[in-house]
């Protein structure tokens, strides 16, 4: 049998991905300012200076930590809007689940907590976050709710709006998540939770005559 690879032995490749990794939890954990390069070596598992290699400064790291682990993700909404076929419901319903499932169940989930605490403090890593990120993604949802209006599916006096109510309920999961202070369920069903909040959405409060 060959000897084991101790961690310092793995591609090389693969490294700035787990720099990235490590740093994320860090900056979530510790704060962005308490954390040192240093650390982000020891949790990636590599020496003191290999980070350096990769990546000019912290800042670096933290601006390529949106760029290469974030925004990627996008992808996965885009290829659901070229290829859906179904009602513009089914589709928000799909676009909320992948959303859910790319970052709300990984890491990622972290992403605006940090960015509420932290972007003040870089604002070039902020508009990296609002532009390349969340505008595309506020994009992909007006993109739906027009095609639902468009249809005669969905009734909406205001779009804009419309998107950030829709954001709002994910964005705060994601947030509960890393946070002290919990106001949602300590054991938070994902689909139930995503069920009721396409519920509200599609179907509102009010009862129909059907519903009597």
């Amino acid at each position: 049998m060959p000897p084991l690879c101790k961690r310092w032995c793995r591609r090389k490749e693969a490294r700035p991905q787990e720099i990235l990794e490590a740093a994320l939890a860090l900056f979530v954990e510790k704060g962005f300012a308490a954390t040192k390069m240093a650390d982000i070596a020891k949790a990636a598992g590599v020496t003191n200076g290999t980070p350096y290699i990769y990546f000019a400064s912290k800042e670096e790291i933290f601006k390529t930590v949106v760029r290469e682990l974030l925004i990627p993700q996008l992808a996965r909404g885009q290829d659901l809007l070229t290829t859906f076929q179904g009602s513009s419901a089914d589709l928000l319903r799909a676009m909320l689940s992948t959303w859910w499932q790319t970052m709300g169940e990984s890491q990622l989930s972290a992403m605006p907590k940090l960015m509420i605490a932290e972007g003040k403090n870089f604002p070039e890593v902020a508009k990296i976050y609002q532009e390349e990120f969340v505008d595309p993604g506020n994009t992909m949802l007006r993109h739906i709710l027009q095609r639902g209006i468009a249809s005669g599916e969905f009734r909406i006096h205001d779009v804009d709006y419309a998107i950030e109510v829709i954001c709002a309920p994910i964005i705060v999961a994601m947030l509960m998540r890393h946070s002290l202070i919990n106001c949602l369920p300590d054991v938070l069903d994902p689909e139930r939770f995503l069920h009721t909040t396409l519920d509200l959405l599609l179907n509102g409060l009010m009862a129909s005559p059907k519903d009597h």
